[in-house]
């Protein structure tokens, strides 16, 4: 039962998203950022976070004012431990960020997702390596 309402939970969380998650997702989605798959409000154990990209294990958390008092900090840091304890990589930016440097998030998390797929096969559907890009 837990888990359905869960499942509805993400699903009208996909429906109603921010401002700052509907800008940055236009920019995620069908692969418009070199080649990375995103979902957007994905449950992970008992959370639903707000971008992932499965290939490099990487989570983008859009965070607004409701993440800046300590009780909010703190439950945000047992979120970000029990995701790194899984192998995530949780990416969190700000949605003051998203709204007035867009490029420049979208820039940081790009050094975050290539940081781990370093080593690893590029993906067909993204270009060459960064080193043969240039």
């Amino acid at each position: 039962m837990h888990i359905d309402r869960q499942r509805a939970y993400a699903r009208n969380l996909r429906q109603h998203m921010t401002g700052a998650e509907t800008l940055l997702w236009s920019r995620l989605r069908g692969r418009r950022l070199q080649g990375f798959r995103f979902n957007r409000q994905v449950e992970i154990g008992p959370f639903i976070v707000d971008f992932l990209c499965r290939e490099t294990a990487v989570i983008v958390e859009v965070d607004g004012v409701t993440h800046s008092d300590a009780r909010d900090v703190a439950a945000d840091a047992r979120r970000t431990a029990f995701l790194t304890a899984k192998g995530f990589v949780v990416f969190r930016v700000w949605n003051s960020d998203v709204h007035a440097n867009l490029d420049g998030v979208l820039d940081g998390l790009l050094q975050v997702l290539e940081s781990r797929t370093r080593g690893r096969t590029p993906s067909p559907l993204r270009g060459p390596p960064p080193s043969q890009e240039r």
